[in-house]
């Protein structure tokens, strides 16, 4: 089963245009089963030294097996000038192909279905790949994400993304790192690379026990456009109650 699941990501990535909005965040391959988690995210970004878009997430998830994960969501936005309003319902599903340390690189896929407030928009679909490999006490990931639009008004493509991330574990209550995000352009025929988006900065991570299972995490990151075509700045902050 894992390996067809492995084999319909790889496909899925050659087959839809990635964003990484500002409430975004950077998927693990882990699955911790019987866990449940209430989710908060927010992000902002500013370009030219103004607000371009802000961006809040509140999920619930819950570790159905040891190899599946699967949260619903809705996202709230506000574009510049605009007030706060529900802009889409997402259920994401996270399958673990991998035991922790079973081979070099633990891996596992994100199926992820997102429903916009906007019907003209369609269906969008998004696919990843997810690797985490362990050196001591750093973590590091990298993702490719795929994704497209199915049943909407506009003609879509697949287009192609990333994000990876260097996390050095000093101690549960503060870890420390370097995050990426970037979308390079439809999968088959990248954009040149001052139309391509990536950035880049620092991030700090936690988890603080709360009593029995119960715990609270966080992790926010603080992250700076390298081309024309990324906002010049984006702050974004994840915190999850997890019991």
């Amino acid at each position: 089963m894992k390996k067809r699941i492995f084999a319909a990501a790889l496909a899925a990535l050659g087959s839809g245009l990635v964003h990484a909005g500002p409430a975004d965040y950077l998927y693990t391959p882990h699955v911790e089963y019987g866990e449940r988690e209430f989710e908060f995210r927010a992000g902002t970004e500013r370009d030219r030294g103004k607000e371009a878009a802000t961006a809040g997430v509140l999920g619930f998830g819950v570790g159905v097996t040891q190899s599946w994960f699967t949260e619903v969501a809705v996202e709230f936005e506000r574009e510049r000038g605009e007030n706060f309003r529900y802009e889409a319902f997402e259920w994401e599903n996270k399958f673990q192909l991998t035991e922790p340390g079973e081979f070099p690189i633990d891996l596992g896929v994100l199926v992820e279905i997102e429903r916009a407030r906007d019907h003209a928009e369609g269906w969008e679909l998004k696919l990843g790949l997810l690797t985490q490999k362990d050196f001591g006490k750093l973590q590091v990931n990298v993702n490719l994400l795929s994704e497209r639009h199915f049943d909407a008004e506009a003609r879509s493509v697949t287009e192609l993304g990333y994000q990876w991330q260097a996390k050095y574990r000093w101690r549960p209550a503060l870890e420390f790192g370097l995050q990426g995000f970037g979308e390079v352009g439809k999968w088959d025929n990248w954009e040149s690379a001052e139309h391509q988006e990536h950035k880049i900065g620092p991030a700090i991570f936690g988890k603080l026990p709360a009593g029995g299972r119960q715990a609270i995490k966080y992790d926010a990151a603080y992250l700076v456009g390298l081309t024309r075509a990324t906002p010049d700045h984006t702050l974004r902050l994840a915190v999850e109650y997890e019991y």
